[in-house]
């Protein structure tokens, strides 16, 4: 506790270095003696620190009591009230102590004055009202602008609402060793720059594989080109594209390296598939076929929403797993609760677990797109994804997210490997996009992680 408080303390004061009026809202457990231990170092830099503790020294946690003595000792001020024009406050009111269920009392009114203070929040380990392992919040939940996690990451501050309530997180391992705090065990991981593709001098565009992209009902042809055109600048030796819209294009003027075929003559046992893409309802014809094939496969969108009405499809799809056929499923969120029948917020009250469900399940791999993209896959460790942000969230990003998930997997790169590596620099594409520059899936799909400066 002595080493938290110290560390929170340090970190306060690298957000806010001027600030002089500190107010420190302290729970009754742990996480506020966390809080007290940094509002008496605080103190002792000179500032003027007021805490609110929700405890009593009779019935808190003997370290928090110790702490208590030691803030009154330093001549921290204790006050029922935030103090007025605060210019930092810190959270230390649950952490991971965060129960799910609504805030109440003092404690909902200490929210409630921190949310609206208009100065730098630091939250101690986690905002109070965010879940640890799920990133759900309750409605009243401390949005803080940084968040110190201690001794682990907790998946919470990267998943659902974690990324919107924490601000930018910060790490500090308190010098205890991970494996012997856990026992060598993790929920999850958080996805990591993967290396650069280098590719040998003596290649051909057969060294680098094949990708069909099945989509394209009527109406939604551009849905099938953006993951096609995808595919192709994700270093696809060669794409075709197989259209559901009758009147087909012969040719993409604006890339003519797509080549275009009925879905009917596309050897699908010779070429990753990406399917789904604007497939609309006509996509469920082709499903069947699609699923029986031997090789790599990306369902997204519409051929998702037709596998969750139809048990046979919902058969097949299991079954590739069988034949070593490896399959990557894109949903979203809506789509997820489709494929099990539920709702969107059973989805999102716990991400991780509803990935992992949908990849034992099917037995392939889950990217659950959102906020903190969730990867899952059988006996693997869940990942979770850092990068993106809402300028993602426009109509075709999801689409060459897809494609981009197919050239990996044409270049032989292990499916849950090449749903990370696409989720990660697809994310760090919408990262490094010019502000001011509005993002669209057509340029977005022309795009690579080695190539920023062609936007």
């Amino acid at each position: 506790m002595q080493r938290a408080g110290l560390s929170v303390a340090q970190l306060a004061m690298a957000v806010a270095p001027h600030a002089q009026r500190i107010w420190v809202a302290c729970g009754p457990g742990n996480n506020g003696g966390d809080g007290l231990e940094a509002a008496t170092h605080l103190q002792r830099w000179g500032k003027q620190v007021t805490v609110t503790w929700l405890g009593t020294p009779a019935v808190a946690p003997p370290d928090a009591a110790s702490s208590y003595q030691g803030a009154l000792t330093a001549g921290v001020t204790f006050s029922d009230d935030a103090p007025k024009n605060v210019q930092l406050c810190i959270d230390a009111l649950l952490g991971i102590g965060t129960q799910p269920r609504e805030p109440a009392g003092m404690m909902s009114a200490c929210i409630q004055k921190i949310n609206a203070c208009g100065a730098p929040v630091v939250a101690v380990d986690l905002p109070t009202g965010l879940d640890a392992n799920t990133g759900a919040a309750t409605t009243l939940h401390v949005k803080a602008t940084h968040t110190l996690s201690l001794l682990t990451l907790k998946p919470g501050l990267f998943t659902a609402q974690g990324r919107d309530a924490s601000g930018t997180v910060w790490f500090d391992d308190l010098l205890v060793n991970g494996e012997a705090l856990h026992g060598g065990y993790a929920d999850a991981q958080l996805l990591a720059q993967p290396a650069p593709l280098v590719r040998k001098h003596a290649s051909h565009k057969g060294s680098f594989g094949d990708v069909a992209v099945i989509g394209g009902a009527p109406g939604m042809t551009g849905a099938a080109l953006l993951a096609a055109t995808a595919a192709l600048h994700g270093g696809s030796g060669r794409v075709f594209v197989g259209l559901l819209e009758a009147s087909n294009l012969p040719v993409n003027t604006s890339q003519p390296e797509l080549m275009f075929r009925p879905v009917q003559s596309l050897d699908l046992n010779a070429m990753v598939v990406v399917c789904g893409c604007g497939g609309g309802e006509a996509v469920s014809a082709v499903l069947k076929q699609v699923l029986l094939s031997c090789t790599p496969l990306v369902l997204d969108a519409d051929a998702i929403n037709a596998i969750a009405m139809d048990s046979t499809l919902q058969a097949l799809l299991s079954a590739r797993s069988n034949r070593q056929a490896p399959t990557v499923l894109t949903p979203h969120p809506l789509e997820a609760a489709r494929l099990q029948d539920c709702t969107v917020a059973q989805i999102q009250q716990d991400r991780l677990a509803a990935a992992n469900r949908l990849a034992l399940r099917f037995a392939c791999t889950v990217v659950l797109k959102g906020s903190g993209t969730v990867i899952a896959a059988p006996q693997q460790l869940t990942a979770i994804n850092p990068t993106g942000n809402a300028r993602l969230a426009t109509a075709g990003t999801g689409d060459v997210l897809a494609g981009m998930v197919g050239a990996k997997l044409a270049a032989d790169m292990p499916t849950f490997q090449a749903a990370c590596e696409a989720v990660f620099e697809h994310g760090q594409l919408a990262d490094s996009w010019p502000s001011g520059t509005i993002l669209t899936a057509s340029r977005l799909s022309k795009l690579s992680t080695s190539q920023p400066n062609l936007i």
